[in-house]
């Protein structure tokens, strides 16, 4: 069959040296016809139309403003265990559920809002280029310039500055969701990190036994253990208050103790110092009653508790806070305050 016998509208369709096809007509099979004739929207003839379209974009951007502020308030206002049921989706956390909208209403308008922006206001008509090399000419440079200069002037960047305003609110608040997410880096510590359970007339109770500690108990040279009254191990923050309030109670002779405050802040030769490492907050339980050194058995720092438990070998970097104590009127053995020092390691480090 020859080319003569084929359907002019089945006749293959060539390109041009830009890469745009060309189809061929009846006329001349290798005419352009080039792109269709524009029609313009309504918004390009009318002005109130365009004010509409304005005002549409801005609702969208004001409402991700809205749903950002509702996001951080969501985050405060509701707590992490408040359960609700919602329809379809049964009982959820509350907390997330709000979260979840209002984050995905912030986003969503800045989406909406910016392709309602391009599709009803900026300019749409089609500019077809010639393609060319990689390293631009001077000359491409200065009309890339010109027609950024040109887009910016038709989107209206300058002149709609509702849309403008609107827009620049929305982008600056959305990002506080992220630094409000920070929260779940965990709770600020506050002070907390400076008071521990013990207070003034807080007995001394056994950590073994239960029971309130009385001078007789401790004998010299043993190693007792203790924690505040009202402790128990039942209680939900047990292990973060214990990790704070562990107390480490020795028997020294008077005489032997070279340290003036330590035996001003002692009973009789009875001492009371914070069970835990200043290194990396190990529990010290080794004692030898001869020198008087306790061990850490993590990474054997020792400390001296006849001198103000100062270290005498291994990495902690500071001495072992002491907690004052006496005896009340029943003859039990109890805190005459709080430790004067933070406890537990590197705490100076930290700040």
């Amino acid at each position: 069959m020859s080319s003569q016998d084929i359907p002019e509208e089945n006749l293959p369709s060539e390109q041009d040296a830009a890469g745009h096809t060309l189809q061929k007509t009846a006329d001349d099979p290798f005419a352009d016809p080039g792109l269709p004739p524009h029609e313009h929207r309504v918004q390009d003839i009318d002005e109130r139309a365009a004010k509409s379209s304005e005002r549409t974009v801005a609702l969208l951007f004001t409402i991700s403003m809205l749903a950002t502020v509702g996001f951080i308030a969501s985050y405060v206002a509701f707590p992490v265990e408040k359960i609700v049921y919602i329809w379809p989706l049964g009982h959820i956390s509350a907390l997330n559920f709000a979260l979840g909208v209002t984050l995905g209403i912030a986003l969503f308008c800045i989406g909406a809002g910016a392709v309602h922006w391009a599709r009803t206001l900026m300019s749409d008509v089609e500019i077809a280029d010639e393609r060319h090399a990689i390293e631009a000419e001077p000359e491409v440079k200065a009309k890339v310039m010109a027609d950024f200069a040109a887009g910016a002037e038709e989107s209206g960047f300058g002149r709609r500055k509702l849309i403008r305003n609107t827009m620049f609110g929305a982008m600056a608040l959305v990002p506080l969701s992220g630094v409000v997410l920070l929260r779940d880096l965990g709770p600020l510590p506050e002070d907390k990190l400076r008071h521990t359970r013990w207070a003034k007339g807080k007995m001394l109770v056994n950590m073994n036994t239960h029971e309130p500690l009385r001078p007789a108990d401790v004998a010299v040279g043993s190693l007792t253990f203790a924690m505040p009254e009202g402790m128990s191990e039942h209680d939900h923050d047990f292990q973060t208050e214990i990790a704070k309030a562990a107390l480490m109670i020795v028997r020294i002779q008077p005489d032997d103790i070279k340290d003036k405050r330590e035996l001003e802040w002692s009973h009789e030769g009875i001492v009371a110092y914070s069970k835990i490492c200043t290194h990396v907050g190990c529990p010290i339980s080794l004692y030898e009653q001869q020198t008087h050194h306790a061990l850490c058995p993590c990474h054997q720092s020792t400390f001296d508790l006849s001198d103000g438990a100062r270290v005498i070998f291994g990495p902690a970097g500071h001495a072992l806070p002491q907690l004052r104590i006496g005896v009340n009127e029943e003859g039990y053995l109890e805190a005459l305050g709080d430790f004067e020092e933070p406890v537990g390691p590197a705490f100076w480090e930290r700040g």
